[in-house]
């Protein structure tokens, strides 16, 4: 129970910040459980960086931030190595990748070539630098903020990259109550240096194997393999979902039922976190990528609840 208490006490700071938007907040939540990568994807200016800066301080975990621009080169993320005079030898000096969190801002304004030197280090957990394989920090995430595609400078993401993500999630724009906090309230860069780490290493590990450990009955795995079929019929999607995209929504439904204070994944935590797990990984059929979200929602509506 005291973890729960510390989860409670996490989302309620978090939504001190954030407000308005403790939905969001508790995907983003069960998503650093899940141990996955996070993509906030929205407009400039409704507090993507500020919700992956306080995600990073409440988690307590040491985090660096990286602004991706077209000119970003994979060695300014892993680091290089420098010839030092005085050793007579070559000294590696680390990239800001070498961190717990790695807050990757505007990910889609750098190139290709930059975006898939973060493939091995999402995937594996590991670089490899100038022939050599170094292991990253553990825990290790990704939160990555984008903007929509459709703006000036921007790079799509390819399949293989969005597929590394856990969840991506969209902010929207704040209710007039909550925008009426932001107008008369603190400065939310403040806010956000102020916040105390709530968890330690050890509360986190811990966490993470509670989410392992959450059952999942057999009408509840029949369940998600239906959706998963039904992604891969034809109706709704041009391709469907892979098996690690199954993998992925049954974690990410056990930390939904945790948080939601549960050792057992119900349908309705599925489809809590169903299109923020996998609308990013789907193309709409007849659909040049847009209202993947509002047909996973018309695909939840056809699929029968066990």
């Amino acid at each position: 129970m005291q973890h729960q208490e510390k989860l409670k006490s996490l989302l309620n700071q978090l939504n001190t910040v954030i407000v308005g938007k403790s939905a969001q907040v508790q995907d983003c939540v069960a998503c650093l459980l899940a141990g996955g990568h996070l993509l906030i994807e929205d407009v400039p200016g409704v507090g993507k960086t500020t919700l992956a800066h306080a995600l990073a301080r409440a988690f307590g975990l040491h985090f660096s931030r990286v602004q991706f621009t077209a000119d970003l080169m994979p060695s300014d993320l892993s680091g290089v190595s420098i010839y030092e005079r005085g050793k007579e030898a070559f000294v590696f000096h680390p990239g800001p990748i070498f961190a717990q969190v790695l807050l990757a801002d505007e990910i889609n304004r750098a190139s290709p070539k930059t975006q898939s030197a973060l493939l091995e280090a999402m995937e594996e957990k590991q670089v490899t630098v100038e022939g050599e394989t170094r292991a990253l920090p553990s825990p290790f995430f990704v939160i990555a903020t984008q903007n929509p595609h459709d703006q000036l400078g921007t790079y799509a993401l390819p399949e293989s990259q969005l597929d590394r993500f856990l969840m991506r999630i969209s902010l929207g724009y704040p209710d007039r109550t909550a925008e009426r906090q932001l107008l008369t309230g603190s400065d939310r860069r403040d806010m956000v240096e102020a916040l105390p780490g709530m968890l330690t290493l050890d509360d986190l590990h811990s966490l993470q194997q509670q989410v392992l450990q959450v059952h999942a009955a057999e009408p509840l795995l029949n369940y998600v393999q239906d959706l998963v079929a039904a992604t891969r019929s034809g109706r709704w999607f041009a391709m469907g979902l892979s098996p690690r995209a199954g993998i992925a929504v049954l974690r990410a439904a056990k930390a939904q039922a945790l948080l939601c204070g549960r050792d057992y994944a119900a349908p309705d935590d599925v489809q809590a976190i169903l299109a923020q797990t996998v609308a990013h990984r789907l193309t709409p059929v007849g659909d040049a990528g847009r209202g993947s979200v509002e047909q996973v929602r018309a695909m939840i509506e056809a699929v029968q609840l066990p």
